[in-house]
C-alpha cells in the first residue's frame, strides 16, 4: 500500500515550506561549525565528508521529515556531553549526567534497553490490539536512535580524547559495527512504518534488533569490547570510513526484509490474517528493502576491493571474508534477476529472503568465529 497526495506530484521546491528552509540553514550553520571547531581532529577525506553530509542531511530531512527533530537531537547531545567532559575523560566516572546518561557507554546501554522495551511493547501492540501499545514500541524506537547515535558521536570525541593517533570513527571493531547495525536497521524500519502506515511488521523486525543488542551485551561482558582501542593497520585507512557504512546499509535491509517475509509466511499459512498488511505491502516493502541493500552493498564490494587493491596489492584475493561477501552478493543477485525477470512472488521469495538472513550472518559473523584469512582482526 502507497500512500500519495496531490502535493507529491508537485516538484520538490513547490513543496517547500518556510521552516523547510530553515531547517536547511541550521544544518549548514551547524556543519560550518563543525568544520571550523574540530577541523584540526579530521584528515581531508573527512572533512569532505562533513561538507558532503550537510546537502545529505537537508535533502533526507526535506523527503522526511521526521528525521529532523532527531538530527538536532544527536547534535546538542553530543555538544552537551563534549561541553560536560572539559577535555577530561576521566570526568566519564565522576559528572553525572556524563555517568549515567551522556558519556558514550551510558547512551549505548540506553540504546540496548530501549530497543528491548520498544520490541516487547511492539508485540504488546500486535498480540493485544493495543494502538498505545504499538505507540509506545514506535516511541521508544525513535528515543534508541537517538542514544545510539549520540553515543557513537560521543565516542568518536572519546577516542581523541584518549589521543590523537588513536582516534577514529567508531566502526572499526564488532562492538562499534553492532551499534551501527541496531541503528541502521531500526531507521529504515521507522521509514518504512511511515510510509506504509502501518506499525504491524514492527514486533518482527525489532526482534533481530534485539537479537543484535543481546550479541552486544554478551560481547561486553565476554571481551570488554566497550573499551577504545587504536586502530590495528590494516583499519588505518580512509576507505574503511566509507566502506563499512556502505556494507552495513546492505546487512540492515537484508535482515529487515528477512523479518517481513516471516510476517508474510505466517499470513500466508492463515496466521495473524487481520493484525498483519495485505501480502502485496509485505511484499513490497520485502523487495524494496532487497533493492536497497543489494545497491549498498555492491557499493561496498566495490570499495572493498578497492581498499583491498591498496592494502594488499589486489583487487580479490579470495580470502574466507570476500569470498563469503560475494555468496551474499549472488544470493541476492540472483533474488533480484528472478524477481525482475522471472515474477518471483509468494512464499518461494520469502523463504528466499528468509534464507539470505543466514547467509548473510554466516558472512558477517560465522567467518570470524570459525575461519580466519587476512579479515582475521575481526575475529571473536
Amino acid at each position: 500500500m502507497h500512500y500519495s497526495s496531490a502535493s507529491e506530484a508537485l516538484p520538490t521546491w513547490r513543496r517547500l515550506s518556510p521552516f523547510d528552509y530553515v531547517f536547511a540553514l541550521a544544518l549548514i550553520a551547524g556543519g560550518a561549525f563543525a568544520l571550523l571547531r574540530y577541523h584540526a581532529y579530521m584528515d581531508y577525506y573527512e572533512q569532505a565528508v562533513l561538507v558532503a553530509s550537510v546537502p545529505t542531511g537537508i535533502a533526507l530531512g526535506w523527503y522526511w521529515k521526521p528525521v529532523r527533530p532527531l538530527l538536532f537531537g544527536i547534535a546538542l547531545a553530543a555538544l552537551a556531553s563534549i561541553g560536560l567532559y572539559h577535555h577530561d575523560l576521566a570526568r566519564a566516572d565522576s559528572n553525572f549526567f556524563l555517568k549515567y546518561l551522556l558519556s558514550s557507554q551510558s547512551a549505548i546501554l540506553w540504546m540496548s534497553a530501549l530497543f528491548v522495551l520498544s520490541t516487547l511493547f511492539y508485540w504488546i501492540g500486535f498480540l493485544g490490539r493495543s494502538e498505545t501499545g504499538g505507540r509506545l514500541g514506535t516511541r521508544l524506537c525513535w528515543t534508541a536512535v537517538w542514544f545510539g547515535f549520540t553515543g557513537m558521536m560521543v565516542r568518536w570525541y572519546e577516542s581523541y580524547m584518549i589521543g590523537s593517533d588513536v582516534g577514529h570513527i567508531p566502526i572499526s571493531n564488532l562492538y562499534e559495527v553492532f551499534v551501527l547495525f541496531c541503528l541502521i536497521t531500526s531507521l529504515f524500519y521507522l521509514y518504512y512504518e511511515g510510509r506504509y502506515a502501518t506499525r504491524a511488521f514492527g514486533p518482527f523486525v525489532l526482534l533481530v534488533i534485539a537479537a543484535a543488542v543481546g550479541f552486544l551485551m554478551w560481547y561486553s561482558v565476554a571481551r570488554d569490547a566497550q573499551q577504545i582501542q587504536p586502530l590495528v593497520p590494516a583499519l588505518q585507512s580512509w576507505w574503511m570510513k566509507i566502506h563499512v557504512p556502505a556494507n552495513f546499509i546492505g546487512y540492515g535491509c537484508f535482515s529487515l526484509s528477512a523479518m517481513v517475509s516471516v510476517a508474510y509466511l505466517l499470513k500466508s499459512n492463515g496466521r495473524f490474517v487481520d493484525r498483519l498488511p495485505s501480502l502485496e505491502t509485505l511484499d513490497d516493502v520485502m523487495y524494496k528493502a532487497i533493492t536497497v541493500g543489494f545497491t549498498f552493498f555492491t557499493i561496498a564490494t566495490i570499495l572493498g576491493a578497492l581498499w583491498a587493491a591498496e592494502a594488499w596489492g589486489g583487487y580479490w584475493s579470495w580470502d574466507p571474508k570476500e569470498t563469503w561477501a560475494l555468496i551474499v552478493w549472488l544470493n541476492y543477485a540472483a533474488w533480484l534477476h528472478m524477481r525482475l525477470l522471472k515474477g518471483l512472488r509468494g512464499t518461494v521469495a520469502a523463504w528466499w529472503a528468509l534464507i539470505g538472513l543466514l547467509v548473510t550472518t554466516f558472512a558477517f559473523l560465522g567467518v570470524n568465529m570459525f575461519l580466519s584469512g587476512l579479515h582475521s582482526y575481526g575475529q571473536l
